[in-house]
């Protein structure tokens, strides 16, 4: 059907009837949404990186199934992002009886107030547009969560208003049935009572609601779609067997497969201002892969706990960390460039440490482990662009004797200097020029001091240096 303009949108049943609009039910729409979006090439979730090889084929299959989903994973796994871009699926606007609670269709209300102005005004009975947003519900499961929250209640107000408790009207709502017509979404399930889990039987299977024993039948049609982390079937709580054997769907999501999609997450979410032009910031590339690597490397460590995962946040906010600190070293210093380097690397224990779960409970173990890491995903970064090798005669300088100080609050004119000086010596300089430009830190003082730590580093970790932690700065030499 074209799109009804904005001015020209029906106002009554009568209108509506008028217009020929088919009113259809959320999965039918969905599934009519989805299709169109296939043929016409369109992003079905936006933002999401990572699954569209794995989990959004599962999600296509599910919708056109028409069937209900729940997603089995880890934390950090963009398990809430999928379930609120489904609202995507849904039409732009849908008609709904005006001034009803649960979004009634005008064609087949359900509640009894709006049955009651039907039989009373019919076909001149007022009606409503909604957005597609305005039909998303959400709940975060907890232990104390109740049947009233998601099903409804008798409304005392509406008792002492003069209504017999018998009476319909006298129902207050809960979320569900207020999400009537659109998709509502359970996250973190498994926290859930399981009293309350039984009370989802009928709106997952027969599709309708029993309030407090009324002899009454609310055929919902809601979408329901709901989040689960593995962790939870043992330590927290679990989905019973009848209620999981109710979803049509179970789609394990996963974290990124390659480090190319955990950059590409980085870059996306990480946290961003706008500060008029006063600096300009470069992250060198192999920074990036370096802090995939760290929580690569985190996912496969033994001494963290793998049923609560390694979050993407992880590398979400190690980035923003790695970045912050370039960024404060250049307003000390008045520099223009925000480029970040390995001196800022320990920063990151603070941003890793509250996001990963060890298997023991010594906290002092869990700095050195991200210590590890941290030197780990240097050292495997380090290899992908170089061999030890190419550095000998830059080594050989060392050899004679000669040292280097670094530090993360040093300017990077004066790595520039140490460079000129290294350069003032005949071929002692030609495999530290071809790495920096390798690395792309040739350009500026501010990049070349981030490419020059790097592979100061880099050889220390390969043992061809050694370093020596100084208040405040570091020291490399032979």
């Amino acid at each position: 059907m074209a799109k009804l303009k904005k001015n020209n949108k029906p106002r009554t049943i009568e209108e509506l009837k008028k217009a020929h609009y088919p009113v259809r039910t959320v999965k039918e729409e969905m599934r009519r949404n989805l299709i169109a979006k296939i043929r016409n090439g369109a992003e079905l979730f936006p933002g999401i990186i990572g699954y569209e090889e794995t989990v959004i084929p599962r999600i296509e299959n599910a919708i056109l199934s028409g069937q209900d989903i729940i997603f089995l994973g880890e934390r950090g796994q963009a398990k809430t992002r999928l379930m609120r871009s489904m609202v995507n699926l849904l039409d732009e606007e849908i008609p709904a009886m005006a001034g009803c609670e649960i979004n009634d269709n005008p064609f087949q209300p359900i509640c009894k107030s709006c049955r009651e102005k039907i039989t009373s005004l019919r076909d001149r009975a007022e009606i409503v547009w909604l957005g597609r947003e305005r039909r998303y519900g959400e709940k975060l499961a907890t232990p104390d969560v109740t049947i009233a929250d998601l099903i409804g209640e008798v409304d005392p107000i509406k008792v002492a208003e003069g209504r017999y408790l018998s009476d319909e009207l006298t129902i207050h709502y809960g979320l569900i049935p207020r999400t009537h017509r659109g998709i509502f979404a359970i996250n973190e399930l498994p926290d859930l009572g399981e009293k309350i889990q039984v009370g989802l039987f009928n709106i997952m299977e027969e599709r309708d609601v029993q309030i407090r024993g009324y002899k009454i039948r609310l055929p919902l049609d809601v979408y329901i779609v709901a989040s689960a982390n593995p962790e939870d079937y043992t330590n927290r709580g679990r989905i019973i067997t009848p209620l999981k054997d109710r979803y049509g769907s179970e789609i394990r999501t996963h974290y990124p497969r390659s480090r190319e999609a955990e950059i590409r997450i980085m870059e996306q979410e990480r946290t961003r201002f706008d500060d008029d032009g006063s600096f300009q910031t470069i992250i060198p590339s192999y920074l990036q892969e370096l802090i995939a690597e760290i929580t690569s490397l985190a996912r496969q460590s033994p001494e963290i706990n793998h049923r609560s995962g390694v979050s993407v946040r992880v590398s979400i906010s190690n980035y923003e960390n790695l970045i912050s600190n370039a960024f404060r070293r250049a307003i000390r210093l008045g520099e223009f460039e925000v480029v970040p380097r390995v001196s800022d690397l320990p920063y990151l224990v603070a941003s890793t440490g509250g996001k990963i779960e060890l298997e023991s409970v010594d906290e002092d173990r869990g700095e050195n482990l991200i210590e590890k890491l941290i030197a780990k995903a240097t050292l495997n970064t380090f290899n992908q662009y170089f061999q030890v090798q190419q550095f000998d005669a830059f080594l050989a300088r060392f050899k004679s004797g000669w040292s280097i100080e670094v530090s993360e609050a040093m300017k990077s004119t004066i790595y520039e200097e140490k460079a000129h000086e290294i350069q003032s010596h005949s071929g002692e300089m030609n495999g530290l020029i071809e790495g920096l430009k390798k690395l792309k830190c040739d350009k500026s003082p501010a990049t070349l001091a981030s490419g020059l730590e790097f592979i100061l580093e880099g050889l220390h970790l390969h043992h061809r240096l050694h370093k020596e932690q100084l208040p405040g700065k570091t020291n490399y030499r032979a």
